[in-house]
């Protein structure tokens, strides 16, 4: 009777966690759905409806979008521009965490310690508050301002620390026997990585990208800084130009230039979200 009372109360106390569990994470997903469906809400509002202050619409209205393309006549090259740089970005940066996690782990490199403790000490530092001057410059004796291209070298070189330590922790996860193997079956280094080690860091490389995607398609502070005319802006300056610059907006126009912003990252995350799961259980983020 006493084991069958205190493996009732278990059962109850796990019971009770596990409410409290999910309690508490459906928490905080409404706090990132609720503001991001009221925005969408808002965004298919009559201008009258807007400014009513009720949640659901008495009156649907898509206008706007079409409204907001057609006043920022720039917003469909904006929208490419977001593109090419954050995949640009993805692709430079995921290849280069690829080589230089792999050799940080698997390569006989001179002072690879002082190489991790560099990187590690500078994720400490506002990079890009501090060093925006010095990035300007240059770019400036590079003749990068004011061109789209020119965004990808700053957004390569802010986020390879942190995507080099990422696929450092992925790398350790293989085995040394299995590469070790491959080496005496005649191996070299280049065969190795892309013949053993790649097919076994898939979901890894999968949150490294997702993490250079969601920085590089939101940044805004150096793509203010290093363009000037709106053709070769990036959507997250175009969206506080349409806020505070072009005029006199109403709110469901604004609302619809962010949901054009942030409707790709959904969509990608949305895709790659189970691979990118599968890489944090298997340790992606234990640098």
């Amino acid at each position: 009777m006493a084991q069958q009372s205190l493996a009732t109360n278990y059962q109850r106390r796990a019971q009770v966690g596990n409410v409290l569990k999910h309690v508490i994470i459906n928490f905080f997903v409404l706090i990132i759905l609720l503001p991001l469906a009221w925005v969408f809400l808002l965004s298919i509002k009559s201008i009258p409806d807007a400014y009513t202050g009720a949640l659901w619409p008495e009156q649907f209205d898509f206008t706007h979008y079409a409204y907001v393309l057609d006043k920022i006549e720039t917003l469909p090259r904006n929208l490419f521009n977001s593109i090419y740089v954050t995949m640009a970005t993805v692709l430079i940066t995921a290849i280069c965490a690829v080589l230089g996690g792999y050799a940080l782990v698997h390569l006989e490199v001179p002072g690879r310690k002082w190489v991790v403790l560099g990187l590690v000490a500078s994720l400490y530092f506002p990079v890009r508050v501090v060093s925006l001057i010095s990035i300007f410059e240059i770019q400036r004796s590079l003749g990068l301002i004011n061109t789209t291209s020119g965004l990808i070298l700053p957004y390569v070189t802010l986020n390879l620390a942190i995507s080099v330590l990422i696929m450092r922790s992925i790398f350790e996860q293989i085995p040394t026997e299995l590469m070790d193997a491959a080496r005496i079956d005649g191996c070299g280094a280049w065969r190795t990585l892309l013949q053993v080690a790649l097919p076994l860091i898939t979901n890894g490389l999968v949150v490294v990208l997702i993490v250079n995607f969601v920085t590089a398609w939101g940044e805004y502070l150096l793509a203010a800084t290093l363009t000037n005319d709106q053709a070769v802006r990036t959507l997250p300056v175009v969206l506080a130009s349409a806020h505070g610059g072009m005029g006199q907006w109403a709110w469901p126009r604004i609302a619809a230039v962010y949901i054009i912003v942030i409707t790709p990252g959904i969509i990608v995350f949305a895709l790659a979200q189970r691979f990118f799961f599968q890489g944090l259980l298997e340790g992606a983020l234990k640098a």
